[in-house]
């Protein structure tokens, strides 16, 4: 079993910066990737960021590109979304998630490619 508890959200004004984090346990977290997702009222959950198992690729939802960072230390079993320049739009439930299979770095896009997920952080960015 592996569970992933997120932290770091918060309330900021657009421009600033909030930093995410990732908790997992389990000894098997570094043979996957890991994805981070959010989820805005009424809206689908949609993807922002995923990293590869080893932290040598990343890949990023146009809308975030150049302002958000995706990390990783797999010694301390955490990954971490960096988010600058924050903007109204960005306000959503924040999901981290570990994906289904290891070694893998296809389609991140797609929530079917994820197992387990986090209980998501808010995170709210006024005008």
């Amino acid at each position: 079993q592996v569970q992933l508890v997120e932290s770091g959200g918060g309330s900021v004004q657009a421009g600033g910066s909030l930093r995410l984090s990732c908790a997992a346990s389990g000894r098997t977290f570094s043979n996957y990737g890991v994805g981070w997702f959010r989820q805005a009222p009424g809206k689908e959950r949609e993807f922002v960021a995923g990293i590869g198992w080893n932290g040598g690729s990343s890949w990023y939802a146009d809308s975030v590109k150049g302002r958000f960072t995706i990390s990783r230390d797999n010694a301390k079993n955490t990954v971490i979304l960096q988010m600058n320049t924050l903007k109204p739009e960005d306000t959503a439930v924040y999901y981290c998630a570990r994906r289904r299979v290891p070694y893998t770095s296809s389609r991140w896009f797609s929530r079917g490619e994820y197992d387990y997920w986090g209980q998501g952080t808010q995170v709210t960015v006024s005008s």
